[in-house]
């Protein structure tokens, strides 16, 4: 049986509530974002083991009722599948292209999830002001560069949760000027669901 089974009939056993929109989802991925060039010919095989199951475990670090911002969310990697998966968190979508915006825009009113997804057009450096209590953000910057638009947006006390892979640590050693004493950890997501697991840089205000 291929990965892509395993994630699939995984991710829809951990969020069975969810298993209807993440496969819509996954059909808009292999659909409009294959066309639009958002993602690879060759991802359509390893959009639900590498892309949906990789940014829905992150949900594991979120807490309740939480707002959340995404920034440089693209095709909704991770916000969408975030905002899919947990029913209980807003969340900002932070995309300044508008090609990408709309793309948003389309999937998350098919989805039926306006309530709480908003798209935000524009570069995250330019929303002084606002703020969550969590921030996240996938294959957007090098941490040292991310936590610079990063930090702003997030309230204190809050964390920001950057998915990384194998060169998460030698990034946060990268950062230190930047993190000026904040606390940055390397989290495992999805033990059980996912192989390998997610890794995260989670970062503390």
């Amino acid at each position: 049986m291929s990965r892509k089974t395993n994630s699939l009939r995984e991710i829809t056993e951990v969020y069975p509530d969810a298993a209807e929109n993440l496969a819509r989802f996954a059909h808009w991925l292999a659909g409009a974002g294959v066309e639009r060039g958002f993602l690879g010919p060759r991802e359509v095989d390893r959009i639900w083991d590498r892309h949906i199951a990789n940014c829905a475990v992150v949900e594991e670090l979120i807490p309740e009722n939480s707002k959340v911002f995404d920034i440089g969310s693209g095709a909704g990697l991770p916000g969408l599948v975030l905002a899919i998966v947990r029913p209980d968190i807003t969340i900002g979508l932070i995309e300044p292209l508008m090609r990408r915006s709309e793309f948003l825009t389309e999937v998350a009113t098919d989805l039926g999830i306006t309530q709480r997804v908003t798209v935000m057009r524009g570069r995250a450096e330019e929303l002084k002001g606002h703020t969550a209590p969590v921030v996240t953000a996938r294959a957007v910057a090098p941490l040292g560069k991310l936590l610079t638009w990063a930090l702003p947006l997030t309230s204190k006390g809050g964390q920001i949760l950057a998915m990384k892979g194998s060169s998460a640590a030698t990034e946060i050693d990268e950062a230190t000027e930047i993190l000026n004493g904040r606390k940055a950890e390397i989290v495992r997501c999805g033990e059980g669901v996912v192989d390998p697991q997610t890794t995260v840089v989670r970062v503390t205000t």
